[in-house]
């Protein structure tokens, strides 16, 4: 039997790339989606597609950024559906560049929508989640928060980051809310990440690795799915999604 039916789950960059591929796909297999993003339209689009094959689906503009609209997402969930059983903090951003190139806004939006974003939605729900003694909070990490790339250190540590406050989030709560946690790294997937490098020299080497081994987003939302799907007494903490062909 799915694990997935009639879980409310909320999903943040929900409007493109992997966040709009686990929604489509957590709602086909019965689930109350939540999603959230800043782009409305976008947003609307994706609810609408999932009314369209039955699915069950709201949406609620938002800035992960923001620790008031986060929590009031987390409010929003609970009074649409009754609860929230599993947050998915998916919201990133990767603009790229070498350290001497000193985009220090650059760096701080990393820090801001990386860091803090995942921050503040573990702030949003780990209250509804320590009530009802049950949850699971999956964060996307990157390969990057495994190996440090040239052109990519400021990401490269706002994702390392991502795994440490996943660790540390597991390690309080699991054993005494029973809430799960499951840290998501993917490789290279064919997203709109790149769309924000402005440093050019970066943006083409990150385009063309897309090109040439970049996998789809709904190749991560089926690892989301799987997470989500084990009984309850399992947790899986962590999973690794490369291309077959990508080497490092």
């Amino acid at each position: 039997m799915s694990n997935i039916a009639h879980k409310t789950v909320i999903i943040t960059g929900a409007s493109s790339g992997i966040g709009k591929a686990t929604a489509i796909k957590l709602a086909t297999n019965g689930a109350n989606v939540v999603l959230a993003a800043r782009r409305e339209k976008s947003l609307q689009q994706i609810v609408e597609k999932i009314a369209v094959s039955g699915g069950q689906a709201v949406y609620q503009v938002t800035d992960v950024t923001n620790v008031a609209q986060m929590e009031s997402l987390a409010r929003f969930a609970v009074e649409k559906f009754g609860k929230v059983d599993v947050l998915i903090n998916n919201a990133g951003v990767m603009p790229l560049s070498k350290l001497r190139k000193r985009k220090v806004d650059e760096w701080n939006l990393m820090v801001d929508v990386n860091i803090k974003g995942v921050l503040y939605g573990i702030n949003a729900v780990l209250p509804y989640m320590r009530k009802q003694k049950q949850g699971h909070i999956i964060n996307l990490s990157s390969i990057a928060g495994h190996i440090v790339f040239p052109g990519s250190a400021v990401y490269c540590a706002t994702k390392a980051a991502v795994r440490a406050i996943s660790e540390g989030l597991r390690m309080e709560e699991s054993p005494a809310s029973h809430i799960r946690t499951t840290i998501i790294s993917p490789g290279s997937i064919l997203t709109e990440l790149s769309t924000h490098i402005t440093d050019q020299e970066q943006k083409d080497a990150i385009n063309q690795i897309e090109k040439s081994v970049g996998i789809d987003p709904k190749n991560i939302a089926e690892a989301i799915y799987y997470a989500i799907n084990q009984p309850e007494e399992v947790g899986v903490n962590e999973i690794l999604i490369r291309p077959t062909q990508q080497e490092l």
